[in-house]
């Protein structure tokens, strides 16, 4: 699934270190203490580019950084007011699509391509004059459980197309589905910006004393001390405010701090049903009929997608072809002599759940791993396989029961603890905890992650490593606060650009939630991850 702009016109995001520096106040490290800039005079919005100072990059990765965020750049949209008119914004019911004919005005066939014109409207009718609503689009068949994905154009004046390949025979349907109205995209591009809307709590201890203080990737600045947890090896950031009796390395738990999602007066922009997330109906006929490629003329779809479903199978139109392992026996004959690295967020816990439950002869092992955190590992014996799951590193949105810092490590350390080798796969899925911050802290970290995979790889050339994609997920205002689907497609575009050229094998989630007929969830239900697993296991068994 794929958006792109009819030209090269974008805006530079907001630089973070542009204000004068601020006088500086004590920083306490649990090894060492040392300065950080900060300042409690100036007030909220004026101080909250000041806070956020990152440790300074390599040339490249610094070069990097700077062309990832360009390249991340979003059509321009409408600048809001506090008394904006909703009425003014993007209407998806109101607007609609049409099926172009084609060109002679002779039948479909498997192999051609379709192209669908959209036309977006505000709530008074009136056609939309710029671009920037947040389109994806599926083709689908329900009956044959069929479903694609296409691409999508924005012309910058209120009209869209998208493509899609046609790769099935029988009736095509089309789907369009408003995301995010460009205005919606404005506040969310504005408040991506702003780390502090979302705190998190620890618990510091010490025998019968005990504090909770709050942290975060960076700490709006006060007169409190701050207690620097940056990860030594990696870099990645993390703070809290040093309690008021206890010393910074008494910290034992992590939770994230209750939170009340405030849109302000733009929370009109974020109604499920009406402008987040709704189908734009069609004007006319919203399927075709496909019949089969015309004999003798073979012809290939000249847009590129990762893949489409039918019968519910998920098919490849790159790489090796996608076996079904359908049968436990199947998939442990495929494990035998393995030995599984699962590293991310819940998407990938629900792996290695499948796996588990899948195999019965992989027996859990009691490593003490707490619930949803881990670390997990099952062991077959017989096949001598083993599968082990942890979770990353902060940010870790985590409610309630608390976390146990000790349990907490970043992948590029876990990565550069293993010998690798022929059968060794590791798999790698972070993305979700991402949400509520800005697109540089996620760079630094998959640049982290992926210094890890190139020494790994060096060390062990044969070791096969599997990147688990992102997914969107049912958006409501409280979970567009933090988790809106448009900064999740802007991570999956930094994932796949930080890795590329990098030899990983990659499970394209984004793509195999949209083709699918069930909703998008955030941990997609049991057909789509079966999918997801006969992916891995033919990367594991070609």
């Amino acid at each position: 699934m794929k958006m792109e702009v009819q030209n090269k016109r974008s805006f530079e995001k907001k630089g973070w270190n542009r204000a004068p520096l601020p006088p500086f106040s004590k920083v306490t490290h649990p090894d060492k203490s040392f300065v950080s800039p900060t300042n409690s005079t100036f007030p909220p919005e004026e101080r909250r580019e000041d806070f956020c100072k990152l440790q300074p990059l390599s040339a490249a990765d610094t070069q990097e950084e700077r062309l990832l965020l360009k390249s991340n750049a979003w059509p321009q949209t409408p600048p809001l007011s506090p008394s904006f008119s909703l009425k003014r914004s993007s209407n998806p019911r109101g607007s609609n699509f049409v099926i172009l004919p084609k060109v002679g005005g002779q039948q479909w066939h498997v192999g051609d391509q379709i192209k669908v014109q959209i036309k977006m409207k505000d709530f008074l009718g009136k056609p939309k004059k710029t671009g920037g609503d947040f389109l994806i689009v599926r083709l689908h068949n329900p009956v044959l459980q069929a479903g694609v994905t296409g691409k999508v154009v924005d012309h910058l004046n209120g009209s869209y197309s998208a493509v899609f390949p046609l790769l099935w025979n029988g009736r095509a349907e089309v789907e369009v589905t408003l995301i995010h109205t460009s205005e919606a995209i404005t506040v969310l591009r504005s408040f991506i910006e702003h780390p502090d809307r979302i705190m998190f709590d620890s618990e510091f201890r010490k025998g019968q004393k005990a504090e909770l203080s709050k942290c975060n990737i960076c700490l709006p600045p006060t007169t409190k001390a701050i207690c620097n947890f940056t990860d030594v090896k990696t870099g990645d950031p993390w703070f809290c405010y040093k309690p008021k009796k206890l010393s910074c390395n008494t910290r034992i738990t992590h939770y994230v701090h209750k939170y009340t999602p405030n849109f302000g007066p733009y929370v009109k922009l974020f109604q499920s049903g009406i402008n987040m997330k709704v189908f734009i109906p069609p004007s006319g006929t919203a399927s075709v009929n496909v019949l089969p490629p015309v004999k003798g003329v073979t012809k290939s779809p000249k847009i590129s997608q990762p893949g489409y479903y039918y019968h519910g199978v998920w098919r490849t139109l790159s790489g090796p072809p996608v076996q079904q392992f359908n049968t436990p026996t199947d998939i442990s004959h495929c494990l035998r002599n393995k030995m599984l690295f699962l590293y991310g967020d819940s998407t990938v816990r629900q792996w290695y759940k499948y796996l588990t439950s899948r195999v019965q002869d992989l027996k859990p092992v009691n490593i003490d791993g707490k619930l949803r955190v881990g670390p997990f590992m099952a062991i077959d014996h017989q096949s001598n396989t083993t599968v082990m799951y942890r979770i990353h590193g902060n940010p870790l949105l985590h409610t309630l029961p608390p976390i146990p810092v000790a349990k907490v490590h970043y992948i590029a350390n876990e990565l550069d603890t293993l010998e690798g080798g022929a059968n060794t796969v590791v798999v790698i899925g972070v993305w979700a905890h991402f949400g509520p911050f800005p697109n540089r802290f996620y760079i630094r970290r998959m640049q982290s992650i992926r210094k890890a995979v190139i020494r790994l790889l060096n060390r062990a050339p044969e070791t096969l490593v599997v990147i688990r994609t992102s997914n969107f997920r049912i958006l409501t205002p409280s979970v567009a606060w933090l988790y809106n689907d448009f900064h999740t497609m802007e991570r999956d575009k930094i994932l796949r650009a930080v890795f590329k050229g990098v030899n990983v094998r990659w499970v394209d989630a984004l793509e195999m939630t949209v083709s699918h007929y069930l909703e998008q969830e955030l941990h997609p239900k049991l057909p789509i991850i079966k999918n997801m697993i006969n992916v891995l296991l033919s990367f594991i068994c070609p």
